[in-house]
Parts: structure tokens; sequence; C-alpha cells
């Protein structure tokens, strides 16, 4: 329908006057657009950054069971390696923030309920012994690395010394592990046992299913639960996060009868999760750990729980920490 004067024919301000009020009408739903799409896919972080600032509270999740990286400390407390990095983001975004005060809510976390506490906001960080993978990815975001780690084994110090030299090396015989014959034959039957979960377990069932090994994956809670199997023989080999694994059997009663493997089956990062999005905490986690890894200071806090650093710790760092 055309708009006209009331001479009965359209005017030439008449057109520009509704060409003017069609364009306002585009320009007016565009920009209601804009906004619902950018309120629809803004990052989680401004929310997180502002709600940290308003409440003066920082909620870090931790696992209770993961020493070296996050435990419980005789006095209930949180205590550990990525603890103490995640203080240091806090002593960050106190400073950052111009707070005061800022308290700090430690949150234990176990199982699938670490990421699910990310996700939906329990928790505004993850301080814990998480590897960086691209499906974890998908679920949440993470930090730069805080160290390089990867699947280990520990075994009972009188298994056969044929599963040891299999899982070191490949022997006996020269093929590569899991595949030759006399491998096959050491391994089969054998009882297993990682976290359910973890990266650990998915690893052992892809080799297990990938060499058809007829052989059985007891999942343990806790690494101290996998211990005890392996100590009373109920397990071959508990798999794990290698440093987590020196750790524990370091710390087990039964040290003396557990034999930790000189080997990673895998390399794998770890790092900080957070919410996916959250760039404003994701750029403040980053400047902080940045900040530490360049640090004089840093040296010391990382011999406090796995002694000093070798060249390769020292270069990983050094090349982790993001410039300015």
């Amino acid at each position: 329908m055309k708009l006209k004067h009331s001479s009965g024919r359209m005017t030439k301000m008449s057109i520009i006057s509704t060409k003017a009020i069609h364009g306002a009408a585009r320009v007016a739903a565009l920009g209601m657009l804009v906004a619902v799409v950018a309120s629809a896919s803004s990052p989680a972080s401004a929310q997180t950054v502002d709600r940290i600032r308003d409440a003066k509270t920082i909620k870090l999740g931790y696992e209770s069971d993961a020493r070296p990286f996050s435990f419980k400390d005789e006095g209930g407390q949180a205590a550990g390696y990525s603890v103490a990095l995640c203080t240091i983001v806090a002593d960050r975004a106190k400073t950052q923030l111009g707070l005061t005060e800022l308290t700090v809510e430690w949150v234990p976390l176990e199982g699938d309920a670490r990421f699910a506490a990310v996700k939906d906001g329990t928790v505004d960080l993850l301080c814990g012994a998480d590897a960086v993978t691209l499906a974890r990815r998908a679920e949440v975001s993470f930090s730069i690395p805080i160290f390089p780690s990867g699947t280990g084994a520990v075994l009972n110090a009188a298994s056969p010394l044929a599963l040891r030299e299999v899982l070191v090396n490949g022997q006996p015989g020269s093929r590569p592990i899991w595949r030759g014959a006399p491998a096959r034959t050491v391994l089969e039957r054998m009882t297993f046992s990682a976290i359910p979960g973890s990266t650990s377990e998915t690893w052992l069932n892809e080799r297990i299913s990938a060499f058809n090994l007829d052989t059985t994956v007891v999942p343990v809670e806790t690494y101290a639960q996998g211990l005890e199997r392996v100590v009373n023989g109920r397990s071959n080999v508990l798999f794990g996060e290698l440093p987590i694994l020196l750790d524990a059997a370091a710390h087990s009663p039964a040290s003396g009868n557990l034999i930790v493997l000189d080997r990673h089956f895998t390399y794998e990062p770890l790092g900080l999760a957070m919410q996916r999005g959250d760039e404003d905490l994701r750029l403040l986690v980053d400047t902080a750990l940045s900040e530490i890894y360049r640090s004089d200071g840093f040296r010391d806090a990382f011999t406090e729980w796995f002694g000093p650093p070798d060249d390769f710790f020292v270069t990983f760092f050094r090349q982790t920490a993001l410039p300015e």
C-alpha cells in the first residue's frame, strides 16, 4: 500500500518520509538484533569478574585427593601446588579489582562434579590436576598450562619382572609396547585400575580395545584405594597422573611395596578450568600465572611440591609464560 497526499498523489516529501521511516525501522530492528546476539554471546567472564567484585568473594574448587596438586591437609584445609597457584590468582584479582578485602571460598569437588560445578558457576575456578583435552575444552575453558604431566603406572614391588619390562620398553622382545605376541602373553588376564573419568582411564580402555586384550579394568575412586588394590594383589597395575602416583606412593604406608615406573605413557598439560567464554577471568588467571612463572620465587614454590626443577621444567615454564 502507498502512502498518498490528500490530493491523491504521492508527493516527493511523502516518498522521502516513507523511506526514512522504513530505514529507521530497519536500523532499529538491526540494532535490537545486534543487542540480542551480543547479550546471548557476551562472555560469562564479565559477569564472573563483576560478581567477584560485588560479592568480594572468589569461589575456588579443588580435588581433595590429588596430592601434590590439591588435597585436604591434616587440618582439613585446601593445600597443594594448584591451590598455591590459585591463591596467587586470588591475590591478583584482589589487586586488579581494587578490593581491600577478598574472601576465598574453597569448595571440595570430586569426579564429574568438578566440571559441572565450573559450568553452572558453583565455582569460579577449578584448582586441581586436570589434563587439558579437546573433549574437555568442549565443556570448559582452561588457563595456560600449570604442569607438564601424563599417564604413569604403579605396580607391586613383587610383580613379575616381565610385566615391568613390557610396560617400560615393550620387552620381552623388541616389539612396540602391547603389540608383540610375547607382550600380549604377559598382559593377558591382568587386572588394571584407574580413576573413572580420568584421561588415564580413557587411554587404558583405548589400548585394551585396540590390541584386543583379555584383561579386566576395575575403577577406583581414589589413588589410595588403587594403591591398596596393588599392594594386596587385586590389581596388577594402577594407571594415573604420574606426579600424583609418585606422591601417593611416597606417602603410602606400603611405599616399600610399590614401584612407580619411570615412564610417561601419554603427555598431557594440566590447567586450571573455568567457564567457557570467560575471557576476562581467563586473562586475569593467565596474567597471574605468567607473572609467577617469571618471578624469582616460583622456583621455591615448585620445589616445595616436586623438588628442584631441572632444565626441562625451567624451559617449560619459561616458554609457557605469556609476554606482557
